[in-house]
C-alpha cells in the first residue's frame, strides 16, 4: 500500500490549497481517509475524514473552510483548503483506515499514512 500525498506549498493568508492523496494498493472505496496535520512542536491533529459511504466529518478548526473529496476513478483523496490562515500551517498527511467513528482523530487507527506535504500560510 502506497499513499503519496502533494500539493502543499506556500500561500499567503486568505488563499487557498488542494491537497491530494493518490492510493495504490488499497480501493479508497472501501477505507476512510482522514487527512491530518502537525505543526511544530505540537500534536498530530485529525483535521478531516471521509467514510467509504461518503459522510464527512471535521474539527471545528476548519469547518466551513476545507472540504474533503474523493475520485473514485483515480483512486485519490482531496483535501480543498480555502480562506487559509497562519494557523493552517502544518505538515499535512492523509491516512487510510476503518476507524470506528468515535476514534477518527486518532492517529494509532491508521495503518497507512502518506509521507506528508508542508503547508506555508504566511504573509
Amino acid at each position: 500500500v502506497q499513499l503519496q500525498a502533494s500539493g502543499g506549498g506556500f500561500v499567503q493568508p486568505g488563499g487557498s490549497l488542494r491537497l491530494s492523496c493518490a492510493a495504490s494498493g488499497v480501493s479508497l472505496n472501501s477505507y476512510g481517509v482522514t487527512w491530518f496535520r502537525q505543526a511544530p512542536g505540537k500534536e498530530r491533529e485529525g483535521v478531516s475524514h471521509r467514510r467509504s459511504s461518503g459522510q464527512t466529518w471535521y474539527s471545528d478548526s476548519v469547518k466551513g473552510r476545507f472540504t474533503v473529496s474523493r475520485d473514485n476513478a483515480l483512486n485519490t483523496a482531496y483535501l480543498q483548503m480555502n480562506s487559509l490562515e497562519v494557523d493552517d500551517t502544518a505538515v499535512y498527511y492523509c491516512a487510510v483506515g476503518r476507524p470506528i467513528l468515535s476514534s477518527w482523530r486518532n492517529p494509532q487507527s491508521y495503518s497507512y499514512w502518506g509521507q506528508g506535504t508542508q503547508v506555508t500560510v504566511s504573509s
